[in-house]
């Protein structure tokens, strides 16, 4: 087998699964791009099996602490105990994250499921070259109705694949109808973000939700509105919910309808909403700020940070005496510490302060593992706004 020598201090060697290409010594065999290939230290001792790319910055992804192929039972293995693993931790079957690349020693394999049916992403061109043994090992441990391709993502173009989509086995519903926290929300898989819905939130709408009897609410970069049609259901006063695309707006406005609950559902770029409302004097009970990343790169993260201060500089302003700020960021760049000085820094300058109530963060269909750090990604917190001192 081919392979990469680590160089020493290497992060590989304190734990982490991934090589950069400024940590390989030296490669031997010749190994191409998307190979399995061993990993040695200076001492010619084994590190583990791992896939190979020279085009990315991250050239090797250790998937294995042995020496391992990457054939069916393999593959099916591997998906087994990823689904295992969430049953023995009570993750709801029917609408979670089966794998979780690293997490569950995939790396770059993502599969979504939604009742019956499974939503696949290959984000690394290993597992991309062999989709066809990771379909036959779905099909084989999880006895979907239907397999439908989402890679689409950005990162791909890093390995070196084009995007693509489309249904890879069996059949699928134009709309899936799911029930999340007492309301039923329609999926449509090959158009929603991502995999067809954020399931990364699930466990965290009923907790903040459960603040929102009585409120005025107002839900930014709203999605599908998950939280303002479970704040709606728990018996909010009213709900106003804020999306920048039009077709997620209408899923917001059909998704209410269908479930005869009343949000208001505002096409806007949430930075100019939530900045007309300040000048016109609004005030709301809680406000959620679930944007989507600001950053794909660490070089980027003082970007994203005058991004992430913006809207909670605004989002204070808008709240009544006592108000609540539910606020979310999903990306590991952005770590909790970081996240809570931004809010700091955003109180300083609104001149408004807070205590923190709940911290919240994802699923156990996203496990995290603390030698990956980057496989804990999302950080939130509810604070409650202090009287004025």
């Amino acid at each position: 087998m081919a392979g990469l020598v680590i160089k020493p201090r290497s992060r590989i060697l304190h734990g982490h699964d991934w090589v950069y290409s400024s940590e390989v010594l030296k490669v031997f065999g010749n190994p191409a791009n998307g190979d399995v290939v061993s990993l040695k230290d200076g001492k010619d001792c084994l590190l583990g099996t791992a896939i190979y790319n020279a085009n990315s910055q991250i050239v090797a992804r250790r998937f294995s602490r042995h020496r391992q192929d990457l054939d069916i039972d393999f593959f099916r293995r591997r998906i087994r105990q990823a689904a295992e693993y969430r049953q023995r931790r009570g993750v709801r079957a029917d609408l979670c994250r089966v794998v979780w690349s690293e997490s569950d020693g995939l790396p770059g394999v993502i599969v979504d499921r939604y009742g019956d049916h499974l939503v696949l992403q290959t984000l690394t061109l290993a597992m991309d070259r062999r989709k066809d043994l990771i379909v036959e090992a779905l099909v084989e441990t999880l006895n979907p109705k239907g397999i439908l391709e989402r890679n689409e993502s950005v990162s791909r173009k890093a390995e070196g694949m084009e995007l693509r989509s489309g249904l890879l086995w069996g059949s699928l519903p134009d709309v899936l109808a799911m029930d999340i926290e007492g309301v039923t929300f329609a999926i449509d898989l090959d158009v929603g973000h991502k995999t067809g819905f954020y399931l990364d939130q699930l466990g965290n709408y009923q907790p903040v939700a459960r603040r929102a009897a009585g409120l005025r609410v107002l839900d930014c970069f709203s999605n599908q509105g998950g939280f303002a049609l479970t704040c709606a259901k728990a018996g909010a006063a009213e709900v106003t919910a804020v999306e920048i695309g039009s077709a997620l707006v209408d899923r917001i406005e059909s998704n209410a309808l269908a479930n005869h609950l009343a949000v208001r559902a505002v096409e806007a770029n949430v930075f100019d909403f939530l900045n007309s409302q300040a000048r016109a004097g609004a005030t709301y009970d809680l406000i959620i700020l679930d944007p989507p990343s600001f950053t794909k790169s660490k070089g980027k993260l003082e970007d994203a940070a005058r991004g992430y201060k913006e809207i909670h500089l605004r989002a204070l302003q808008l709240l009544a005496p006592g108000g609540l700020l539910a606020t979310f960021c999903c990306s590991h760049h952005v770590t909790r510490e970081i996240l809570r000085n931004i809010l700091v820094d955003a109180t300083n300058d609104a001149r408004r302060f807070v205590r923190v109530i709940e911290e919240y963060g994802q699923g156990l269909d996203h496990p995290i593992l603390p030698h990956i750090p980057e496989t804990e990604y999302l950080h939130g917190m509810l604070v409650e706004l202090m009287p004025g001192r």
